[in-house]
């Protein structure tokens, strides 16, 4: 298959860590440009992708030869910039949260199959070690039929977070929060939030409780400010129960460091056995080895799809169903009701 043409919008703190690097490590993807007019985040780009070159507007990406885009920006830009990438014929993957709101979604989704373009979210985290893992314990019925789960993004950065760039923590972490409930367990039919407005206007220490259509329930939370992280999953089914906790699925701290999967290889996303979790039913307690990151695997899939040979790694339509639930939650909270959708 040919390197697909890639570009990329944005080089703040997504673009930078969570994009150009598995672009350009990506045999199938040639990463010819990045859209940035800050000239401190040209440098970068010069410093950082030798021979990448630094554009101005995504016409001139297009003019470049550019076939997709992949667009990191503030969150209230994503859906002008995807549309309008869209309509310059580029397959896009947005990053999250790929709206604001469930009716930009849907508008979004639509436009792409109108023009019958490649369009995905950016919904790395399905491919987490520790969600990986999860959904093989649960494909493979060793926890029976799944009743709970519980799911957190919690850090301790009181000073630093939530970013504005994100939306507030709702949006930020709640897109992948939500997205992960939905791929384990399904449509919901009932959402409660609660949320904590700092003094920024931006919501944080969020909770979202879930009823899934099959009965099961999502207790979701996400915070930049807790000072004492809880598991990251706790996943409790009629056999037993999977548990792992902290830090969160290596792949972000390894990108931070400088590393990408072109220069570790097969040792990309491979958990340490001490981050390993625990199948447990009472006290009994069996070790279950974390499945390998792979979020290395978006790119390739995504340039595939571009060739016509796959579909995309996430169908556009769960960022639509993902926002509906954003959107149940931010009234909820809001108006302290559970909201029924």
């Amino acid at each position: 298959m040919d390197p697909v043409r890639f570009g990329l919008v944005g080089y703040g703190f997504g673009g930078r860590w969570f994009h150009a690097p598995l672009l350009a490590a990506a045999p199938q993807v040639d990463l010819l440009g990045v859209v940035t007019t800050s000239p401190d985040r040209r440098a970068q780009v010069a410093a950082e992708h030798p021979g990448v070159r630094t554009l101005d507007s995504l016409e001139e990406l297009a003019g470049a030869g550019a076939e997709a885009v992949a667009v990191s920006t503030p969150a209230d830009t994503h859906t002008a910039l995807t549309e309008q990438a869209l309509r310059l014929g580029l397959a896009v993957v947005c990053d999250k949260p790929f709206a604001l709101d469930a009716p930009s979604a849907r508008g979004t989704v639509a436009l792409a199959a109108e023009r019958r373009l490649p369009l995905a979210p950016y919904q790395n985290r399905r491919w987490d070690s520790d969600f990986r893992t999860v959904r093989a314990l649960v494909d493979a019925g060793r926890l029976g039929t799944v009743t709970r789960l519980e799911s957190r993004f919690e850090r301790f950065a009181p000073e630093s977070g939530p970013p504005a760039a994100g939306g507030g923590s709702l949006l930020d972490f709640g897109s992948h929060l939500v997205d992960q409930a939905l791929v384990l367990l399904g449509p919901v039919t009932h959402v409660y939030a609660e949320w904590r407005l700092r003094g920024s206007g931006l919501d944080d220490d969020v909770f979202v409780a879930l009823t899934h259509a099959g009965g099961a329930r999502s207790h979701l939370s996400g915070s930049w400010s807790e000072g004492a992280p809880g598991d990251r999953f706790r996943v409790t089914g009629t056999a037993g129960a999977y548990v792992v906790g902290g830090p969160m699925d290596g792949q972000e701290a390894a990108l931070l460091a400088g590393q990408t999967p072109a220069t570790l290889g097969e040792a990309w996303g491979v958990e340490p056995e001490e981050r390993w979790g625990r199948l447990r039913r009472g006290e009994d307690a069996v070790v279950v080895p974390t499945e390998r990151g792979r979020w290395d695997t978006f790119y390739p899939a995504f340039a595939a799809a571009v060739r016509g040979e796959g579909p995309v790694p996430v169908d556009p339509r769960d960022a639509v169903a993902t926002a509906a639930v954003l959107d149940a939650a931010r009234r909820s909270a809001t108006e302290g009701v559970v909201v029924a959708l």
